[in-house]
């Protein structure tokens, strides 16, 4: 069963000062997880984790990961700037882009952040806007698809981003030639893998890949960036990756692989998201409804707008009722939000303990990709961010949206900005 980091007594103390619902992230268990993360690959002299800044993009939270050592993957303008709000520029900074705009490959190289390449034709959009940098990467697509002890994980073929082999052979020889002098190899493959066994193996893919265009292309490669795709126990009954034994299995494909090529130097980046503070963040929202039709529902103060993913992808959430831990989940609901969509839904058919008007509810792992995707559907507003500090505080680190955030960018009447 998975535990709040809130009690019930904790919450009501909570909406006294901020209503429900809101996120909120826990601290003590961010820093902790950093810090693991960090002894995983101490191995590597040169390892870096590149927060994706996608999955959270709060700089309160960036602060705290920058204190642990953590450095920022960025993919759009806005990610770039916060990241340089914080104090990291430079190095600091991974820019992984798709179809980017040319201001952004500006802002990228005015902060120089390593950037990384996602198509060859990338390579003189980027010298026409903004210039080639002497440290670049390139993101690897093996096509096809991926699995993992037999098992199907993603299908790389379909997705769009990177090169193929051939073309990352052809864009090192050709930036080779246009001045660059460090290279990094980048892959992403599989999202939210539950085993120890991804990251082994994709890293023994990019460190064969890595020897192979050494020799090819004669480039000087001194980092392989193992992206995200760690990912958490949504559900309660799974196990949870052990980070450790996944650095260590990295290690061991390094040694076997780069060691022997004479690359011993390269270092270790990954970008992990969704690992680094999901289980550290959850939505707090209020019953404020109960419908008893053809099924029983639960309507909460919170809706798609806070939380996305179950409505997207059909996510599971687990969502525990704090006070009612100890009580049998005898009672089967659909819990919903109030969207004009009938995937508003947190969960369908989900056994939980009686639920009345009033008790608060948890959603738990909502700690990255939550707060984030939130959009302003039915012109619903998103709501605060909240800290739970080491000591015990909390700290707001995002006011809830009003009104008149909706209104800002209209120019129509005065009436929208006195709202």
């Amino acid at each position: 069963m998975k535990q709040s980091f809130l009690t019930k007594e904790q919450i009501a103390e909570v909406v006294k000062t901020y209503p429900t619902p809101f996120h909120i992230y826990d601290e003590k268990g961010i820093r902790e997880n950093a810090r693991k993360m960090a002894k995983a690959f101490s191995w590597n002299k040169g390892f870096k984790e590149y927060f994706a800044v996608k999955a959270t993009p709060n700089p309160f939270l960036m602060q705290i990961l920058k204190e642990e050592g953590c450095g920022f993957d960025c993919s759009s303008l806005t990610e770039l700037m916060m990241s340089e709000a914080v104090g990291s520029v430079g190095e600091e900074i991974m820019f992984s882009s798709n179809a980017t705009p040319a201001e952004e490959f500006v802002k990228a190289r005015e902060l120089g952040a390593v950037i990384n390449l996602d198509d060859f034709t990338h390579i003189a959009y980027l010298e026409k806007v903004a210039g080639l940098p002497k440290k670049i990467c390139c993101r690897y697509n093996p096509g096809g698809v991926y699995a993992v002890s037999n098992s199907i994980m993603d299908n790389p073929g379909d997705a769009k981003y990177g090169m193929t082999k051939a073309q990352l052979e052809e864009a090192f020889s050709v930036l080779k030639a246009k001045g660059v002098e460090e290279f990094g190899i980048h892959s992403f493959l599989c999202s939210n893998t539950v085993t120890n066994d991804y990251y082994p193996m994709l890293a023994r893919t990019l460190f064969e890949l890595a020897a192979e265009l050494k020799e090819k292309t004669g480039a000087h490669i001194t980092f392989i960036n193992l992206s995200g795709g760690v990912g958490v126990p949504y559900y309660p009954d799974q196990e949870p990756n052990d980070i450790i034994a996944i650095g260590e299995g990295v290690r061991k494909a390094y040694e076997e692989v780069l060691v022997p090529a004479g690359m011993d130097d390269v270092a270790i980046y990954t970008e992990l998201g969704r690992f680094m503070l999901a289980p550290y963040g959850q939505l707090v929202a209020t019953a404020v409804h109960e419908k008893h039709i053809y099924k029983e529902y639960i309507g909460l103060d919170a809706c798609a707008v806070n939380l996305m993913r179950p409505a997207m992808y059909g996510a599971y959430h687990h969502i525990t009722v704090p006070g009612k831990e100890d009580l049998p989940c005898d009672h089967k609901y659909d819990v919903t939000g109030s969207l004009c969509e009938n995937n508003d839904k947190f969960a369908i058919d989900r056994m939980l303990p009686k639920i009345d008007i009033g008790d608060y509810v948890v959603i738990h792992d909502t700690g990255a990709h939550g707060f984030s995707m939130g959009y302003n559907y039915n012109g619903k507003l998103r709501s605060a961010e909240l800290l739970l500090k080491e000591d015990g505080s909390v700290q707001m680190i995002r006011r809830a949206e009003t009104p008149a955030d909706y209104f800002a960018t209209f120019d129509f009447t005065d009436y929208f900005q006195t709202k």
